[in-house]
């Protein structure tokens, strides 16, 4: 639910802070203040496309911020993909800001994120209907998600399009094996020759790790290969002919020792000690000299490392991977690719037989769905006409057309809403027989029976009562009362009926100050709102609006 929203310097709102609160919310005020701006902040916090000149002239930056609580499940695990977690308070923060320059950003809970994802997250928290947004309605490609939502189709849905795309992955598999016979003929020597270049390279995983380790070692070698004949000189075990360095002293003073160990026991211990250290240095004096000798490195041989190196970063950049094992992975595929098109009768015979077998599971799996699409029409049929009789449309009748075609993505069958407006007539097209204020009519009955399923808590409805008026605009506010017992719904309205049925009532009012132009946004209270009512109804607000305003008011809110 959309708990609050902050806007700075968008369009004539200089700075506004809105509460909303549960259930119903009307917007009203007079025509050009700026209720239509608080419905496009919203779309531009949601991650719709936003342009620079929402920014308020004169203003560097427009800014939104909006702030969500009870976030549906489904959102929350979205979230959690995505490493941005809710609040501790399990609330959702989301900013969007746009310079004056064109240039945007957007965060989720202070850290930044794309207008993509934004967009993504927002259309799971808010569901943004208006007068000119009735073209998905129109469309009667969508129809059929409405259709699946209402059935809770969920189900039978995924079953069949596993089954569907399984069968076109084999169809797509059985084309590239029909390759015409000189694409077949270039394709198998570009994986020959491509495999025959890695067998060539003989590649070793983990060589080049090993190799740029040696290639550090040969560019410090001389370095290196200094420091350990100093070592060796000093212990006397190198061909400078030094016979007094350290392995020589410690042997005399060994040997030293052991001619009075008889005499002294103390003498023996440290005779024995100094054998031990004497053994250590002589290791470590091997170990030197096998060090020095593995850094005999030339010029040849670092070049031939440095080529090496070349050739397994040209290997990696061909095939898009990081290491040995990326580039055997990819010379594996490439086999069982080449393989597949040498022994390709055989593969396509195998591809054709599973071909058949995943048809005839996608055509089971289709009547399967077109059975619980069919069940979900007829609810759907009558729940609708029930909500457009309270509409005061009793003689419009919705039917669902679902005629036969061939397997899509979606199904086996085209679906379609069709209305019949006067009794005797037969249905048509929705796009062909709806006016203005039918069409709004239509899609709020849809939404109503539609609430219950759909795991969107926010309803926003832009300017539904256009083209409508007197008892059906009472029904419409009424319907509108009794979607918001189970989402939160949001209106902006010029109609007293619809308005007076909401739970809480928001005025924007734009003024004139020292030659610009502001808009604010209040929350009113119970006389300030049959004060607004009265001016919606009369104009002018007089003792006589005033008592019908608190009439219709009394009516509504029984």
């Amino acid at each position: 639910m959309l708990q609050s929203l902050h806007i700075e310097n968008v369009a004539v709102i200089e700075k506004a802070d809105i509460a909303f609160s549960t259930g119903m919310t009307a917007l009203t005020g007079e025509t050009g203040a700026g209720k239509s701006i608080v419905i496009d902040a919203i779309n531009a916090l949601l991650g719709e496309r936003i342009t620079r000149d929402v920014v308020r002239a004169g203003s560097d930056k427009a800014y939104i911020a909006g702030v969500f609580d009870g976030l549906p499940r489904e959102v929350e695990a979205r979230l959690r993909e995505l490493d941005l977690p809710p609040e501790e308070d399990g609330t959702l923060l989301i900013q969007r800001s746009l310079t004056a320059d064109g240039k945007g950003n957007c965060r989720i809970n202070g850290r930044p994120t794309t207008v993509s994802i934004l967009r993504e997250l927002g259309r799971m928290l808010v569901n943004i209907h208006g007068q000119h947004e009735n073209q998905v309605l129109l469309q009667p490609e969508r129809h059929v998600e409405y259709l699946d939502r209402l059935g809770d189709l969920g189900e039978p849905k995924a079953a069949y399009q596993e089954a569907y795309q399984r069968y076109c992955r084999i169809r797509r598999a059985i084309k590239a094996t029909t390759l015409d016979e000189s694409e077949k003929t270039r394709r198998m020597e570009e994986l020959q020759q491509q495999i025959a270049a890695i067998d060539e390279a003989k590649l070793r995983v983990g060589e080049q790790a090993e190799l740029a380790s040696r290639r550090e070692l040969a560019r410090h070698s001389e370095k290196l290969v200094s420091a350990l004949r100093l070592v060796r000189q000093a212990m006397g075990d190198d061909d400078s002919g030094d016979r007094r360095g350290v392995l020589t002293r410690l042997t005399d003073s060994v040997a030293a020792l052991h001619s009075v160990g008889q005499l002294s026991a103390e003498a023996e211990r440290l005779a024995q000690r100094l054998q031990s250290c004497l053994y250590d240095v002589q290791a470590v004096a091997e170990e030197s000299g096998d060090l020095e000798d593995s850094l005999a490195f030339d010029e040849t041989q670092l070049a031939a490392m440095e080529d090496r190196l070349a050739l397994l970063q040209r290997l990696f950049r061909r095939y898009g991977v990081d290491d040995e094992q990326g580039v055997l992975a990819q010379r594996e595929e490439m086999q069982t690719q080449l393989d597949a098109m040498e022994s390709a009768d055989a593969y396509l015979a195998e591809l054709e037989r599973q071909s058949d077998e995943a048809r005839e599971a996608t055509i089971a799996a289709a009547q399967v769905l077109t059975a619980a699409r069919k069940q979900a029409a007829a609810r759907f049929e009558q729940d609708v006409c029930r909500q457009l009789t309270f509409l005061d449309m009793p003689h419009v009748r919705l039917e669902v057309s679902m005629q036969p075609a061939p397997l899509t993505a979606i199904g086996g069958e085209k679906v379609e809403f069709l209305i019949a407006s006067n009794p005797g007539e037969p249905p048509k097209s929705i796009a062909k027989t709806a006016s203005g204020g039918e069409l709004s009519r239509i899609m709020l009955a849809l939404k109503s029976v539609l609430a219950e399923v759909d795991d969107i808590d926010t309803l926003v409805f832009d300017e539904i009562d256009a083209g409508i008026s007197g008892r059906a605009a009472t029904k419409v506010g009424t319907l509108l009362r009794q979607i918001a017992g189970c989402r939160q719904v949001l209106c902006v309205t010029h109609l007293a009926q619809i308005a007076a049925c909401s739970h809480s009532h928001l005025l924007v009012a734009k003024s004139v100050e020292n030659g610009r132009t502001y808009t604010r946004v209040d929350d009113l209270e119970e006389s300030a709102r049959l004060q607004e009512l009265a001016r919606i109804m009369g104009g002018e607000v007089t003792d006589t609006t005033l008592s019908a305003a608190k009439e219709l008011r009394d009516r509504a809110v029984e």
